[in-house]
Order: structure tokens, then C-alpha cells, then sequence
């Protein structure tokens, strides 16, 4: 019970090692970045953490995470199945514009008119990246340059779409341009999580959380998550079990894109109520270093984006002190090299380990061997 013990803690030990050594590596060159151009690192570590635990900018904090919680999932779900999602940037821009669209035509019960939005948001985000995985699947092309691609294409769709003889009108008393108001009964209300802020938490947190369960439960107590998994890590090993991996590449893809449609939806529904030229963009993107960052766990993943919502939020603090806010740039880049890094140190630690254990075991089994009397060997 003991050794059973000892081995559990030191396979969670080893699975938080990579994630803790990349963000204190990425504190200590932050930190001479910070004194090499003459900022006290404690001083701006200090205002940063202080700033986080004003009321509103941990609201504004959990709402960034919230939003970088889809993104990070989605990228996660094709990690898991050794394919690389470039293309969640696109998949929810494009999701979001088009229901901003649907939800601004229309006027249905609550419940109705909110889940018809979210639906549009999941099949155009799933549809857009089943094309990556067509192409995967049927011409052998890299999932990585078809999502690339297909970024490119959907900003030139959205400005197509997004113009006043389309799916936009001319937003009044500014330049700006936009999808029709979402009604009242699309949208989504807040959640007064932190005291005394006037700002209110995404009420869809909710529906991340769910996300997030129904991802680990799929993936880690599923035999489709199993398949899923198996594939990932030995195709030829999945083909030879049964496993249909063209199949597999093509539905990940989708789940894959299902999931990035909902990355916009908590802005949507929970604060512009429209898509317009100044909605969120980019969020993808930091999504692969987050998903990277929590090691395409649930609860890895959430971690993360905490992280990086604190980072991005507590920088404004920055420029009030003198400090450039581009500072924060540098932890998140250097938490993304780091990370790779120190799962390749912690992978090939446990692989030593391992071999270690091994011959420790085949020392004591010969070790009893010759322990044993002659005639009982005879």
C-alpha cells in the first residue's frame, strides 16, 4: 500500500514538475529582463498581484480566463489526438460573426434563443475545421498548414460578410460596423462572484465548466477517448486494435472546432451583444500556449488560463508605474519555450527512472536466484 502510495504521489509530482519549473524559469529571466532595464522585479511582482485582488480586475481576470478556457480545450482535444489546431482563431471569429447574425435575426423564448446561438457557434466552428481534416484525411495534407490557411480565409470572408449590403449596420455616433443587437432574450446575464464589483463574471462560466467536465470525461472514461488516445500516441498500433483513425482525424477535427466556436460566445452574449471590427481577436493563438501550459488536462488547462488572465490583466497596473506592460509579453513567450523544455527534462527523467527501477528489480530476482539452496535451483 505504501509503494502504491509512493508511486501515485510521484507520478503527480512528475506531472506538475514540467508546468511549475516552466513558469519559475519564466519569473527568473523575467525578473533580469526587469532589473537589466532598471524595475525592481519584487516591486512589479508585488503591483501586479495587488492589482489582481481589486474587485474588478479579478472579475475582469476570471472573465479572460473563461474565454482563454474554450480556446485551450479546444486545442487541447486535438492535441490529444496528435493534431495540431492552428486554426481555432478562425473557426471562432467566423462562429461568432454568424451567430451574432442568427441571434440579431431572431427574437425566441430565452432558453430557446440562447441555444439556438450556441448551436450555430458549435456547427460553424465544427464545419470549419472539418475542412482541415478532410483534406488530412483524403489528399494527406498537414492539419497545420490547411488551419493556417484557412485563418487567412476566414478574415477575408469575415470582412466580406461584414459590411452594410451583408450580415452589418453602421454602428450609430461611430465608424464602427456590426452584426444586428442581439435582443434581450439572447443574451446571457452575469454572475456576481466577487463582491463589491461592478463588473459581473460571464454567466456562461457555467457552460465552461461543463465543457471542461464532459472533456475530461470523454477523453479519460470513454472508449472513444481511449481510441482517441491510442491513436495519438501509435497509429499503426490503433489501425492493427481496430481503430478506424481516418475516421478518428476527421471527428477530433470537428470536436476539435466545436469546441473553438464557443471561444467568442462569453463576449458575445455576456458584453457586445454584436460582432463588430473591434470583437476579440488572437485569442487562439493563446490557447496553444495554454494548452501546452496545463498539458491538455481540464484542470491543467483551467490553471493556465488563470495564469494568463492575470498576466493579461494585472499588466495594465504597469503603465501607471513606469513599467512597460510589454514585460508581461515576455513571461508568456518564455513560459511557452520553457514548457516544452521541461516536459523533455521530466520525460527523460522518468524514462531514467524507470530503467533504474527495472534493474533494481532484476538485481533482487537474481539476487534470490542465487540466495536459493543448489538442489532447489536443481
Amino acid at each position: 500500500m505504501n509503494k502504491l502510495n509512493a508511486d501515485t504521489a510521484r507520478r503527480i509530482g512528475l506531472s506538475v514538475a514540467a508546468p511549475v519549473l516552466a513558469v519559475a524559469l519564466s519569473v527568473v529571466i523575467t525578473s533580469i529582463v526587469l532589473a537589466s532595464a532598471g524595475n525592481d522585479p519584487v516591486e512589479t511582482f508585488t503591483q501586479m498581484i495587488e492589482y489582481a485582488q481589486e474587485p474588478r480586475t479579478t472579475t475582469l481576470i476570471i472573465n479572460a480566463a473563461v474565454t482563454y478556457y474554450f480556446a485551450a480545450l479546444a486545442v487541447a482535444f486535438g492535441f490529444r489526438m496528435n493534431l495540431f489546431n492552428i486554426g481555432v482563431d478562425g473557426q471562432y471569429r467566423l462562429a461568432a460573426l454568424l451567430a451574432a447574425a442568427v441571434g440579431g435575426a431572431v427574437e425566441l423564448p430565452k432558453v430557446l434563443h440562447v441555444g439556438l446561438i450556441l448551436l450555430v457557434a458549435v456547427i460553424v466552428g465544427g464545419l470549419w475545421a472539418a475542412v482541415a481534416g478532410l483534406l488530412k484525411v483524403y489528399r494527406g495534407i498537414s492539419e497545420v498548414i490547411t488551419t493556417i490557411m484557412l485563418n487567412s480565409i476566414t478574415t477575408a470572408l469575415i470582412a466580406y460578410l461584414l459590411t452594410a449590403d451583408k450580415l452589418a449596420v453602421q454602428v450609430e455616433g461611430s465608424n464602427n460596423i456590426g452584426t444586428p443587437e442581439i435582443p434581450a432574450s439572447g443574451r446571457v446575464g452575469g454572475i456576481d462572484l466577487v463582491p463589491d464589483s461592478k463588473l459581473q463574471v460571464y454567466g456562461l462560466i457555467v457552460l465552461a465548466a461543463i465543457v471542461g467536465f464532459l472533456y475530461w470525461f470523454v477523453i479519460e472514461r470513454s472508449r472513444f477517448g481511449f481510441d482517441l488516445r491510442a491513436t495519438g500516441r501509435n497509429e499503426e498500433a490503433a489501425v492493427a486494435s481496430g481503430v478506424n483513425v481516418k475516421r478518428m482525424v476527421l471527428i477530433s477535427m470537428a470536436i476539435s472546432g466545436g469546441i473553438a466556436g464557443l471561444v467568442g460566445m462569453p463576449q458575445l452574449l455576456g458584453a457586445s451583444y454584436t460582432y463588430s471590427l473591434d470583437f476579440p481577436a488572437g485569442i487562439g493563438f493563446t490557447g496553444i500556449a495554454i494548452a501546452l501550459l496545463g498539458r491538455n488536462t481540464a484542470i491543467g488547462v483551467a490553471i493556465g488560463a488563470l495564469l494568463f488572465g492575470f498576466l493579461d490583466t494585472s499588466s495594465q497596473i504597469l503603465d501607471l508605474e513606469g513599467v512597460p506592460k510589454e514585460i508581461v509579453l515576455i513571461t508568456q513567450g518564455v513560459i511557452v519555450l520553457s514548457v516544452v523544455i521541461a516536459y523533455e527534462l521530466v520525460r527523460r527523467y522518468r524514462i531514467v527512472a524507470q530503467q533504474r527501477e527495472v534493474g533494481r528489480q532484476l538485481s533482487s530476482a537474481a539476487g534470490s536466484e542465487d540466495s536459493k539452496p543448489q538442489g532447489a535451483q536443481a
